[in-house]
């Protein structure tokens, strides 16, 4: 027995006594507002497409959607963010199935609006790589490259058209120069002051996209390290914060989570807008593979998961555990 009056005087262990003494200390809690759900429907199918690489997530059938979407509201789930897969026959050069007002991510903004309402923050990635024959978030130019300021006039199309079908909150993921501005500007010109933009800030050129390719049933050949984020750069997120903000961004984001809570934590410190984090496909399917080989705890593992992305900073969460999370937490 250590005798009285030596070390140690202070003894945090006291504060992890039981259950009931951690929850009562702890600093950090999730909560199911928090939480945003990414999802995805496919045009032309008549019932879920699996997504190998991602078990338990599928590309929806429109109707299937709608379920999706009220089984999150009935969780608390704070939002949806949605992505259209079209039928690979409409993909071309310049993504035009995503500005076509009746394409599938237009058409399911609708179908998700009519069937939740203002219950349920509909939100709808704005870019065109899912549309693209190429797979590429841009126009490409006679050499083959992305044409920044020519994708920006397509992106300015598209805010338009998803506004017109009713999302709350865009978001421009193709991490374009300026594409908050214009953004901004062409929904501000169509009478869609109220709609939100969710600015992806940072996001980084990333090995852990590989399951989201199949998910949204990319083309593309090679990679995108030309526009996204090289993952050595700290400072250069810090750059993009302030022109994101510049031009308008209401709410900004990190993408992916987990390899970059540096990054988040720093945004997070420097702005007082909300901040959200993309926990991404490949840190879905990594919990889901080693749980399945019994390697770990999956919900365990889960929650500690979403407790560090929330912990470095972020106000808001998108996971594709976010309905099973949410109805766990309640």
């Amino acid at each position: 027995m250590t005798p009285y009056g030596s070390f140690p005087g202070a003894r945090p262990r006291r504060l992890r006594t039981t259950p009931a003494m951690r929850r009562m200390v702890a600093e950090h809690r999730l909560h199911p507002a928090d939480l945003i759900l990414p999802a995805f429907v496919r045009e032309g199918v008549g019932a879920p497409v699996p997504i190998s690489a991602m078990p338990g997530v599928v590309q929806h059938t429109r109707d299937t959607l709608r379920k999706a979407a009220v089984e999150a509201v009935e969780a608390g789930v704070a939002g949806i963010m949605l992505f259209g897969v079209p039928e690979e026959a409409k993909k071309d050069a310049v993504g035009s199935a995503g500005t076509d007002p009746d394409g599938i991510l237009q058409v399911a903004i609708r179908d998700v609006r009519a069937e939740v309402g203002d219950d349920l923050v509909i939100m709808s990635d704005l870019c065109l790589d899912e549309y693209t024959d190429h797979g590429h978030c841009g126009v490409l130019d006679a050499e083959g490259r992305v044409d920044n300021d020519a994708t920006l006039e397509r992106y300015a199309e598209m805010a338009q058209v998803q506004a017109d079908a009713g999302v709350h909150v865009v978001g421009p993921s193709g991490m374009m120069d300026g594409q908050v501005g214009v953004v901004r500007d062409a929904l501000d010109q169509t009478g869609h002051e109220d709609v939100s933009i969710l600015a992806y800030t940072a996001k980084y050129s990333s090995a852990f996209y590989g399951p989201f390719r199949e998910a949204v049933g990319s083309s593309l050949k090679g990679d995108r390290k030309t526009y996204q984020q090289d993952p050595a750069n700290l400072r250069e997120s810090l750059r993009e914060l302030a022109l994101d903000l510049q031009e308008g961004a209401d709410m900004v984001m990190v993408k992916p989570a987990l390899p970059y809570l540096d990054v988040l934590a720093k945004i997070a410190d420097a702005v007082d807008v909300p901040v959200a984090a993309y926990q991404i496909s490949g840190e879905y399917a990594m919990v889901e593979a080693a749980a399945e080989k019994g390697w770990i705890d999956r919900d365990s593992a889960i929650m500690e998961t979403l407790t560090g992305i929330k912990r470095a900073g972020a106000d808001m969460i998108l996971t594709y555990w976010a309905t099973e999370v949410a109805q766990k937490l309640r």
